[in-house]
């Protein structure tokens, strides 16, 4: 299977998306680079975290990087293929940290542009929801929608998944 350069897999909690990332990276047939956003700020998220690198097996190559997505990407060769997953917990990592995700964002699309390998992103569509009560909440939401908008421009190819089922919205799956 040829994966394009960048594909962008969006969708809502427990949709599916990183199942379907994941399979997307595997069959490249070349070697897997995890790379990991999520901070386990408590019990239940590092749970999550263990199954996930347990599902996923010894035949990932984890980097585990909530901010700098960029040095992540930049530890990547040719013969890889790479998930990040996802880029909703890098912006919420970003925003907590109070740094500006308009300029991160930018530096996230360069990397992405001189990386060697493909890539699959991960992201959460937060915007088909209720406008949320508080600013911070609003703000992230906001980001949120640019930074998948910036990603999907990128993009050779975005699919939304939804209770596991692909829909391409740019490209062809293989």
């Amino acid at each position: 299977m040829t994966l394009q350069t960048l594909t962008l897999v969006l969708g809502g909690a427990a949709s599916g998306k990183s199942a379907f990332a994941e399979a997307l990276v595997t069959a490249t047939g070349l070697a897997r680079v995890y790379i990991a956003t999520a901070q386990p700020f408590d019990d239940e998220m590092g749970t999550k975290a263990e199954r996930h690198r347990a599902q996923r097996g010894p035949d990932w190559r984890t980097v585990e990087e909530p901010r700098d997505l960029p040095a992540a990407l930049a530890t990547v060769t040719g013969a890889e293929a790479v998930l990040i997953d996802c880029a909703t917990l890098w912006l919420t990592n970003l925003i907590l940290a109070e740094t500006d995700p308009e300029p991160a964002t930018g530096a996230l699309i360069a990397a992405l542009d001189r990386c060697p390998a493909p890539v699959v992103v991960v992201s959460n569509e937060v915007g088909q929801g209720i406008v949320p009560d508080n600013a911070l909440a609003r703000r992230f939401r906001n980001a949120q929608g640019a930074l998948n908008q910036r990603l999907a421009a990128r993009a050779d190819r975005v699919v939304a998944v939804m209770a596991g089922l692909p829909l391409v919205l740019k490209g062809q799956l293989p």
